[in-house]
């Protein structure tokens, strides 16, 4: 049973290091097509956001206050308010929710 294991972790290894090795093995110039260096661009806030919006639904009481002030925070950052400033007031409007005897 445990020798499955190892070769379970060997394989997971083996794709994960093919996936980093291999774009910078077989792209060696500059990348100039517009579309594939906007997806580029946006990958990283892509990623950022597929991991945070599951943990807003389930770190709060009600998956209504985290929709609420998910919305909310996303007007806040459409607006130009900073990172630290979008992230305080959204945990704020989670509370404020929360409060709310129906909303449970």
């Amino acid at each position: 049973m445990t020798h499955n294991i190892y070769i379970y972790l060997l394989i997971m290894a083996g794709v994960t290091y093919l996936i980093r090795v291999l774009p910078l093995t077989l792209i060696r110039k500059e990348i100039t097509n517009t579309f594939i260096k906007s997806f580029l661009y946006y990958v990283p806030y892509i990623t950022l956001a597929a991991m945070t919006f599951p943990a807003m639904m389930d770190a709060t009481n009600s998956p209504i206050a985290g929709a609420v002030a998910f919305v909310f925070a996303l007007i806040l950052a459409w607006k130009g308010a900073s990172l630290f400033v979008v992230s305080v007031l959204a945990c704020l409007m989670v509370f404020v929710i929360e409060l709310i005897p129906f909303i449970h």
